[in-house]
This record gives C-alpha cells, sequence and structure tokens, in this order.
C-alpha cells in the first residue's frame, strides 16, 4: 500500500522559501536551501514548482507583489492615504535588525537580476511601478484636496518616494537603528508635507 502523498500550504511554503531567497538572494540561494527552508522533498518540490527554483522565486515575487496590492485597496478606503503612506515608511524604521539586512526582496530583485536574468528584473520592476503609481494616485489625490502643499507634479513626487524605498533598503543596512533610520524618514517624507 502507498503511503498517502503529502499536501503543502502552498502560501507557506512561498513565505518560507521568499524568507530564503530574501535573505540570499536568488542566485546564492541553492535547492538545498529551499528543501530545507520549505521541509520539502525534490520530488515534491519538482512536482509542485514544475519551473524549478525560477518558478519558486517568481511566485515569491508575486506574493509580495499581492500585500502591496492590499496596502493599495487600503490607500483607496482611506480617509487620508498620505497618512498611511507615511506610516508605511515610519514602520520601516522600527523593524528589526534582521528586517533591516535582508531589506525589500524586490528592490534586491531588481539589482541582482540586471544582467542576469531579464524575466525576473522585469517582473520586480513592475511591482515597484505597481507601488510607484500607488504613490502618484495618493498624491494626486492629496493635493487636490489640499493635504499636500508641494505642487511638484505628482508622477514626480510618486517617483521620488519610489526612490526614497529603493535608497532606505541600503541606509536601513548601513544604519539598522531606529533613531537613525526615523530621523532619515522624517526629513524624507517631508517633501511631501
Amino acid at each position: 500500500m502507498r503511503g498517502r502523498p503529502t499536501t503543502f500550504n502552498q502560501d507557506q511554503i512561498l513565505e518560507k522559501a521568499q524568507r530564503a531567497f530574501w535573505e540570499k538572494g536568488f542566485a546564492a540561494t541553492s535547492l538545498d536551501d529551499l528543501l530545507n527552508a520549505t521541509g520539502m522533498g525534490s520530488g515534491s518540490f519538482y512536482n509542485t514548482f514544475k519551473g524549478g527554483k525560477k518558478e519558486l522565486f517568481s511566485k515569491a515575487l508575486q506574493q509580495r507583489r499581492q500585500v502591496f496590492q492590499e496596502f493599495k485597496t487600503q490607500l483607496k478606503t482611506s480617509p487620508s492615504p498620505i497618512d498611511d503612506i507615511k506610516d508605511f515608511f515610519r514602520s520601516i524604521a522600527t523593524a528589526d535588525r534582521d528586517t533591516h539586512l535582508r531589506g525589500c526582496i524586490i528592490s534586491n530583485t531588481v539589482v541582482e537580476m540586471t544582467f542576469l536574468d531579464d524575466a525576473l528584473e522585469k517582473e520586480a520592476v513592475t511591482i515597484l511601478k505597481e507601488v510607484e503609481a500607488m504613490f502618484t494616485w495618493a498624491i494626486k489625490q492629496a493635493q487636490e484636496n489640499g493635504t499636500v502643499k508641494n505642487k511638484t507634479a505628482p508622477e514626480l513626487l510618486g517617483r521620488y518616494l519610489i526612490t526614497v524605498w529603493n535608497g532606505l533598503n541600503i541606509s536601513r543596512r548601513m544604519y539598522p537603528n531606529t533613531k537613525a533610520l526615523s530621523d532619515l524618514i522624517n526629513l524624507q517624507l517631508s517633501v511631501i508635507g
């Protein structure tokens, strides 16, 4: 009699794999790292992810994309989307040291995949551009209702915020300190009031 097939919760697997990728990057994460992180055997791994490590990595990126989509939904119903965005940035400073050292898996992917894998780089860039568009939308709304006084084009301010986000993901590794990061973030957010 054959044993019962093992079933896996794909969201949990993606979260565990995502952490492995987050810490080492795509290229340095081995199959053994992924099997150890997820608790899967190699047969189950390849039955679940026919495209192997690359498919799993792409799905891990898409899981992060979903988190941003949920934040976008929150902004659309918020009485003050700009305050929510500021809170989002300010929360970076209060993360633990381990989180600071990992940075952002999406930003990390853009850097790692340049010249390595066009498809994964494009996937990560697309996610960051969606976040930029979300920032732009919120800024435009806030300019129209007078809560953001800066009259710079909302598209430029949205790009500024994604630049701040990308920069913070390096700076938080340099200064994994709540006070130092809080001061830096508040200075950068002063551009949008």
